[in-house]
């Protein structure tokens, strides 16, 4: 299956993981809509990507937001969701927890995947697809991070039960491992490399992940027409050991 002439819309598109989403998609000939919450990031990215993409603000935390950007759109084939905010989820002792803080954690991973495909669907054919982005600590608990683990784990089983009410569209998951993106950039650059060699060195692929290598499972899922409900992992093999 081609990619060819269909439409996919990355939200979350402008950077990371969902740009090498986006470029991948475009080198298949597709036609792609990037889409992010910084209007000023949208145009960057949809200049870097070339005549072939489009690019729309939108805020996922907005119900409103998120439905007037898809029925601009009309008729889509493939909607990718990356957009990413750990905002409220820092680690510490459960205890402590500030649930109303916390609960700022769910806006754009959690409720804004949900929003987007609320209103996507409705514009998508039979055989159409979603796909979500989840993270390890779904398979990999970490003390301290209980709650951003049980997010991550909603968003695997949001992903089967969308899969059930919104059959014959597709609904799956991608949960990557380690991946060289901007939000590792606090780590000073100097001591970067050697700080990703010691987080990776108990993997069978002892190395950090690139953008591109996890965009291929992205467009596997929109091409692989029948998968639906999955969640692919794409870890290095860190969640064999």
């Amino acid at each position: 299956m081609s990619l060819r002439g269909q439409k996919v819309v990355v939200v979350g598109g402008t950077s990371g993981i969902g740009f090498a989403v986006a470029e991948k998609a475009l080198a298949e000939h597709a036609e792609v809509v990037v889409a992010s919450s910084s209007s000023a990031n949208v145009e960057m990215a949809a200049k870097r990507l070339g005549g072939g993409a489009k690019g729309f603000p939108v805020n996922v935390t907005d119900d409103a937001s998120v439905s007037a950007l898809f029925e601009g759109l009309g008729a889509i084939d493939h909607v990718v969701f990356t957009a990413g905010d750990w905002g409220g989820f820092g680690g510490g002792a459960f205890a402590e927890t500030d649930f109303e803080t916390a609960a700022q954690g769910l806006a754009v991973r959690y409720w804004g995947a949900a929003r987007v495909a609320k209103h996507a669907h409705k514009h998508l054919p039979p055989g159409g697809s979603i796909t979500f982005t989840n993270g390890m600590l779904a398979h990999r608990p970490a003390k301290g991070r209980a709650l951003s683990t049980a997010m991550a784990g909603g968003i695997e089983h949001l992903t089967m039960g969308l899969a059930m009410d919104l059959a014959p569209i597709r609904v799956n998951c991608v949960c990557p491992a380690l991946i060289r993106t901007d939000v590792w950039n606090s780590i000073p650059e100097a001591g970067r490399e050697d700080q990703f060699k010691r987080m990776t060195a108990h993997q069978p692929l002892p190395r950090i992940g690139e953008p591109d290598e996890v965009a291929e499972a992205y467009l596997y899922l929109m091409k692989a027409g029948y998968t639906t409900g999955q969640v692919l992992r794409v870890d290095g093999g860190s969640s064999l050991v």
